[in-house]
């Protein structure tokens, strides 16, 4: 990752911190990071080399607006308007990373066809933490391609028990 990118959940993290709202505000970031991968729309509007800076910035306050903290939104207003909009995925995702490091946790980045309850949440947090040895910060993706299951990832650990796969197994067994 270029060191911008650290640069930016560096100073981010610090902001947070000093909100003493590390996670709601890591939380939000990665929500609107993945809105940014995800939506190529939008991901092109906020990287458009003709578009001022005000206006990128003030399409991402419509779309934030009465959804995220205003931390959130400064937050995301300083990389769009530093011209690094099409990179805020990889800085949420770095940014969620040194919270959770803070924290003494790790990062586990949750692929699911369908949205996760906060019990469910909690229950996989605490099903990894035992199985891992560490605290772990759970990261849900809504993924459809999963199909059902889920694919975790935790560093370099993917475990994977979607029913794509299983279906992908099985096809290569018959």
């Amino acid at each position: 990752m270029s060191d911008h990118i650290h640069g930016y959940a560096d100073a981010m993290l610090a902001i947070a911190q000093a909100e003493g709202d590390v996670n709601g505000i890591s939380d939000e970031l990665f929500t609107v990071g993945r809105a940014v991968d995800t939506n190529d729309d939008l991901r092109a509007a906020i990287s458009d080399s003709h578009m001022s800076a005000e206006r990128k910035i003030q399409i991402m306050d419509d779309l934030l607006d009465g959804k995220a903290r205003a931390a959130t939104k400064g937050l995301v207003s300083m990389v769009v308007g530093a011209g690094r909009g099409a990179d805020l995925g990889k800085i949420a995702s770095a940014l969620a990373e040194r919270a959770a490091t803070s924290a003494g946790k790790q990062v586990a980045t949750v692929r699911s066809a369908v949205p996760l309850s906060n019990d469910q949440q909690s229950r996989l947090a605490a099903a990894l933490a035992a199985k891992l040895g560490t605290e772990v910060d759970v990261k849900v993706i809504q993924d459809p391609s999963v199909v059902g299951g889920l694919i975790t990832t935790v560093g370099d650990t993917v475990i994977d028990g979607s029913v794509r796969t299983r279906l992908n197994r099985l096809r290569e067994s018959l």
